[in-house]
């Protein structure tokens, strides 16, 4: 992968006039001038998240004279929800989604991309903030998954969930909290999984969304499992049961 920032004020605002796909902008804490506001107003015409952070951080991405600003780059291109949907519909499949609440670590996401590709999962959608940069990093650890999964970015992820549902996909959360056995769910019905960060799981908010709670049976003493893997387990359940339906 190729160098996935650009820092300074002039490359950033070239970038962003650009066909680039970007991640976020980080901007430096207390700095306020006429170029930066222009940046902010661009990333936002373009619903890029902008981030202000320490010096530290910047400094940590690289020890040139960044200006205050550093726009990351995203290894992925990203699709429209919406049209993802009506093409799912209109090629005649069954809708498959993942939604990924505040999972922060890029080889989670890079994994459960690899599952869902795999699995064959239509997108995966991710909220705009709170969640592991779509770098090199999280591109390497999807085997090259992200190439071929569309990654849908939602400004609010309670808004697409609701979208989802209106367009006739069951959420089925996916958490250790839940009252149904994962090999209960009926996942021959249009189907957006949904599972949680790796410190707290689904936030409370989003759960409440859920038509579903489901729960993977565990005899062991450990009381929960790495996202990447319960995805993984659920994504293929998902298959198995579809391709059952059809054999």
């Amino acid at each position: 992968m190729t160098t996935d920032f650009v820092f300074g004020i002039r490359p950033v605002q070239e970038i962003l006039q650009s066909d680039k796909e970007i991640d976020k902008l980080l901007i430096q804490k207390g700095i306020q001038n006429q170029s930066i506001a222009e940046l902010v107003q661009s990333c936002r015409q373009r619903h890029i998240p902008v981030v202000q952070v320490p010096e530290e951080k910047l400094r940590r991405i690289t020890r040139k004279n960044h200006q205050g600003v550093i726009c990351l780059l995203s290894a992925v291109t990203f699709a429209s929800l919406d049209h993802i949907i009506s093409q799912t519909y209109a090629t005649g499949k069954l809708p498959l989604l993942v939604a990924l609440d505040r999972v922060t670590d890029v080889r989670n996401v890079g994994a459960i991309a690899r599952s869902a590709e795999c699995a064959g999962a239509q997108a995966l959608v991710l909220p705009e903030r709170g969640t592991a940069r779509l770098g090199g990093d999280a591109f390497k650890a999807s085997a090259g998954a992200l190439s071929h999964l569309p990654v849908c970015r939602e400004k609010s992820l309670r808004g697409a969930l609701h979208f989802l549902k209106n367009n006739g996909l069951q959420v089925v959360a996916c958490t250790e909290k839940g009252t149904t056995n994962i090999y209960r769910v009926d996942f021959t019905a249009p189907t957006a999984m949904l599972l949680g960060s790796e410190e707290d799981g689904i936030s409370t908010e989003l759960l409440a969304l859920a038509d579903v709670q489901a729960f993977i049976p565990m005899v062991g003493k450990i009381a929960s499992l790495n996202v990447s893997v319960a995805a993984g387990i659920c994504l293929f359940e998902a298959l198995r049961q579809r391709q059952e339906q059809h054999s």
